[in-house]
């Protein structure tokens, strides 16, 4: 029996039929080049013999007290959990990702482990393709990537691979984790320790600092400072997720163009594509949209791409920051310039400030959204429109079972007054984007894939000329 701790807890409370908490990952393999036409069928069948299940995916949740608890379950049905499909013919990734929207949009069986594996075959010519859903109170998305990679293999050779629900050994749910939620912060805030009640004078003098500041410069990142757009409104429980890939290349071609950094250009890339994509719909808000951005802030740390942000090794690893989109801005390089600069701005804040500072700034910071999103009681404080992650991936290629690895996009949640959520992971040289929205609340999602493009286009012509 384990307790489930307040942030946990707080994924299964805030689940609803319109708002599943279920994050997920889609991955895309081909066939290794002596495989016979039936591989992702026999490939199924020895899943199917992994009868063996470990934690986390052998627990299933129960009650001790009034408190969620999770607990073993002994009576496990493999079959619900793993399932075998295909694509509707004819089988294209327009296909795939209609599957996917489908199956984020439903939600799991409490009295289940609150996990799905789905090998789905027909992906394209000798291609299969891998759906994975956790319950967010059971994973989050850093654990979620390790234990992915760490069913993956760099050796192409390698069979009888494990799945994911029978990895025999796996590092602590929070080890190594770089990135903090909004939830997670709220937490910390909320559990405050005698050593974070030290922080409390930085962090008031830092918040009036923001305020003060925000009066004189209205472009500021401040709090309750983001406008009301169609992207927080209710949403319905059906989802729709688009995913592509960029070249890391092209990227950091820009990223050296304009001094900035891969999660600089991506930002911008995204904040491109939510301006056109709201201009077609006739709702881009007067004022700029904002995002919440988790950002590294360690000064001697590997980006996205692998590459060093230079500096000293000390200082904190991670911030989530207010990011001002500039999505008023027509001019692509002047955005970007503007948003590197912002960035930079809320990175320098967190620069003399310990990480326990960082955590109680970022938990007041976000503490109205936070009551915003729980309780839509006050649409004034609209704190960001928008979520931007980026979580690492692998450098090199990956192989399962001899296939390889194409591509791995992320599919994450959307939330109530929150319809958009913008993913992003790194793998063998290109950024792979995993947007999931409400499909009412949004129609179209998809055309944002060609706008991500056309902002990276954008981009490379302001850098040429």
């Amino acid at each position: 029996m384990k307790p489930l701790n307040p942030t946990d807890q707080l994924f299964l409370w805030l689940e609803k039929r319109q708002q599943p908490m279920h994050v997920g990952g889609l991955q895309i393999f081909s066939f290794p080049e002596d495989a016979p036409d039936d591989y992702v069928a026999r490939l199924a069948e020895q899943l199917r013999e992994n009868t063996g299940v470990t934690a986390p995916f052998d627990r299933r949740l129960n009650s001790r007290l009034a408190q969620p608890v999770w607990v073993h379950d002994s009576h496990l049905d493999l079959e619900h959990h793993f399932r075998f499909e295909a694509l509707p013919t004819p089988g294209r990734i327009r296909e795939l990702l209609t599957f996917v929207s489908t199956e984020h949009s439903h939600l799991m069986d409490r009295e289940r482990p609150l996990w799905e594996v789905h090998l789905v075959e027909g992906v394209g010519h000798r291609q299969f393709a891998l759906y994975i859903k956790v319950h967010h109170s059971l994973v989050d998305g850093i654990s979620a990537m390790r234990m992915t990679q760490r069913m993956l293999s760099t050796d192409p050779s390698k069979r009888n691979m494990p799945p994911i629900w029978d990895l025999s050994t796996r590092p602590g749910r929070h080890e190594g984790v770089s990135q903090p939620s909004l939830w997670q912060s709220i937490s910390h805030l909320l559990g405050i320790s005698g050593k974070q009640l030290g922080t409390v004078p930085t962090v008031t003098r830092e918040l009036l600092r923001t305020i003060n500041t925000a009066r004189k410069d209205a472009t500021y990142n401040s709090l309750f400072q983001a406008p009301r757009s169609i992207l927080n409104q209710k949403i319905t429980g059906s989802r729709r997720f688009a995913a592509q890939s960029y070249s890391l290349k092209r990227i950091k071609a820009v990223c050296h163009a304009y001094g900035a950094t891969v999660n600089d250009v991506v930002t911008a890339m995204c904040a491109s594509a939510l301006r056109t994509f709201l201009m077609n719909l006739d709702a881009l808000p007067t004022k700029p949209l904002v995002a919440m951005v988790p950002v590294s802030l360690r000064k001697h740390v590997s980006s996205a791409d692998g590459s060093v942000e230079g500096g000293q090794s000390e200082g904190n690893q991670v911030g989530v920051i207010l990011a001002n989109l500039h999505t008023d801005e027509s001019n692509a390089g002047a955005r970007l310039q503007k948003i590197h600069q912002g960035i930079q701005e809320a990175k320098d804040r967190y620069a003399h400030m310990s990480a326990e500072e960082i955590v109680n700034y970022t938990a007041l910071t976000l503490a109205p959204a936070a009551f915003h999103l729980l309780t839509g009681l006050a649409p004034k404080w609209q704190t960001f429109n928008v979520v931007i992650s980026n979580v690492p991936g692998p450098k090199e290629v990956r192989y399962w079972n001899g296939a390889k690895l194409e591509g791995m996009y992320p599919v994450s949640i959307a939330m109530a007054r929150l319809a958009l959520n913008m993913t992003l992971t790194s793998y063998n040289g290109q950024v792979e984007f995993g947007l999931i929205g409400c499909r009412r609340t949004l129609p179209s999602l998809q055309r944002m894939l060609e706008y991500l493009e056309d902002g990276l286009v954008e981009l490379e012509q302001g850098a040429v000329s």
